[in-house]
């Protein structure tokens, strides 16, 4: 007897079914959270009572979300072992809110392509690292893997584009357009949108408010995309807290074709666990010049994170600051001060003509705390004013400005910049990605980013700040 997966066990708990309903269900389809949204918001006749609806509604509050890092961190390792060990599965990726670039995961997904699927759902079931099967039909298998439920949906190659749509959700944007389509199977995702009359929406985009009515009307731009990234001003070293050496990150970011990046260690008094004095980055601007000597096509810029500390002053000296090619600032700490008082501080710091770039510019955390409660707009305006970049941050732990301030930052003329705020080299491309995808949620386009222009315009636009 298979174990049953935490929906529907947790609808018998509830009392919402009985055995021979959570049965029926699972013969369905319905076996996870993200199937019981689906269901009830296409009304399908088995859950059309209310009690299904809310039960919907409070198992979405019950799943502790992952944060998109950790679910990445769970998700390729699954996605490694099925490419090492299941070859009937042409491919594989990472579907459901990973997709759509949530910054909080409640359901991992993976949606894969296979000319016989049940035979790979076979391969798939026999993998060791899968702790146990909770449900499994000729194109699913529901598993435990690292301690998370897991959910591999695969479809033959004719048909995947129909499965990827149908996975990655929402719930509430694939009901509708289910609905203008009808029930076609397609080869690719632009024909689910072609079937419904629409233009193709990008995954991160179809949970904003508006979406549908963009594709309605074709007016979807090119969104940013990691073709287009040319460096990464924001990452750090073995100088601060980063946990390589700064020619392991510089190695690490030419490896994946950068054109410029920026080595951005936090400054003497931040709350890091590790800090650069300005002896540090004395050494540090030393062992650059050597390493520039060296790496010839790529060029390394030297810069710091600076603290903005309580009174909107910098945690360094503006001759300091001067000497570097960009300065990026940062409010690590509320230190108690209401709105008001947060918002001149930025706006200080926005002003100041050696500062660069705000990064994560509300400084949220993930998960354990919302951004600050600024007056945004006023802090739109000076970054507008005085060519100010504002970051989007693909650290998971921050993806600030998270992608409806990312929106509304474009809209009042600010130029953005996607960074990773990385700390070790190995996740450079990976945190740029989520950097990219947060953007994307917030229809930000290349023209938007100064990091997808050459260099010769990122040094012009860094210089235009400081001729102020």
């Amino acid at each position: 007897m298979l174990a049953r997966p935490f929906l529907l066990r947790r609808l018998l708990e509830l009392k919402v079914v009985d055995d021979s309903a959570a049965e029926a269900l699972e013969h369905d389809g319905i076996v996870t959270p993200a199937d019981l949204e689906l269901a009830v918001a296409e009304r399908r006749p088995r859950v059309a009572a209310p009690e299904f609806a809310r039960a919907a509604a409070a198992l979405a509050q019950e799943v502790r979300p992952l944060t998109l890092g950790r679910a990445w961190d769970i998700a390729t390792a699954l996605i490694s072992a099925i490419e090492s060990h299941c070859p009937l599965v042409q491919s594989v990726e990472a579907s459901g809110p990973m997709r759509r670039a949530e910054p909080l995961v409640s359901g991992i997904v993976i949606a894969g392509r296979a000319v016989d699927p049940a035979r790979a759902v076979d391969q798939i079931a026999a993998l060791p690292l899968a702790s146990e099967i909770l449900s499994r039909a000729a194109r699913r298998v529901v598993l435990r893997f690292e301690g998370h439920e897991i959910d591999v949906r695969l479809a033959a190659p004719d048909e995947y584009g129909t499965l990827l749509f149908m996975t990655t959700g929402p719930a509430s944007h694939v009901a509708e357009v289910i609905k203008r389509r009808g029930a076609r199977l397609t080869v690719s995702e632009s024909e689910v949108y072609a079937h419904a009359g629409l233009a193709f929406l990008p995954p991160e985009t179809r949970g904003t408010a508006g979406a549908l009515a963009r594709a309605t009307s074709r007016d979807v731009p090119e969104l940013v995309d990691r073709l287009h990234i040319r460096g990464d001003l924001h990452m750090h070293t073995s100088y601060s807290d980063g946990r390589d050496s700064l020619r392991q990150m510089v190695h690490a970011a030419r490896l994946l074709g950068y054109e410029y990046i920026a080595i951005t260690d936090h400054s003497e008094h931040a709350g890091a666990s590790r800090t650069l004095s300005l002896d540090d980055l004395a050494r540090q601007r030393d062992e650059i010049m050597r390493i520039r000597e060296q790496v010839r096509d790529m060029t390394i810029l030297h810069g710091i994170e600076v603290d903005i500390l309580p009174d909107g002053s910098l945690d360094c000296p503006d001759k300091v600051l001067a000497a570097l090619d960009i300065v990026l600032a940062s409010l690590h700490e509320r230190q108690g001060q209401d709105s008001a008082r947060l918002t001149r501080r930025c706006v200080n710091a926005i002003r100041h003509p050696l500062v660069s770039v705000i990064t994560h510019p509300s400084n949220q955390l993930v998960g354990r705390r919302a951004g600050y409660d600024m007056d945004y707009a006023a802090i739109y305006a000076a970054a507008a004013e005085t060519h100010t970049l504002l970051e989007v941050d693909g650290a998971p732990s921050h993806l600030d400005l998270s992608g409806e301030r990312a929106a509304e930052a474009i809209a009042a003329g600010v130029t953005l910049v996607i960074d990773s705020d990385c700390h070790r080299a190995p996740a450079l491309d990976r945190q740029m990605r989520m950097g990219i995808g947060t953007a994307r949620r917030g229809w930000v386009e290349p023209r938007h980013v100064l990091n997808t222009r050459p260099l010769t315009e990122v040094r012009a636009f860094l210089a235009r700040k400081r001729s102020r």
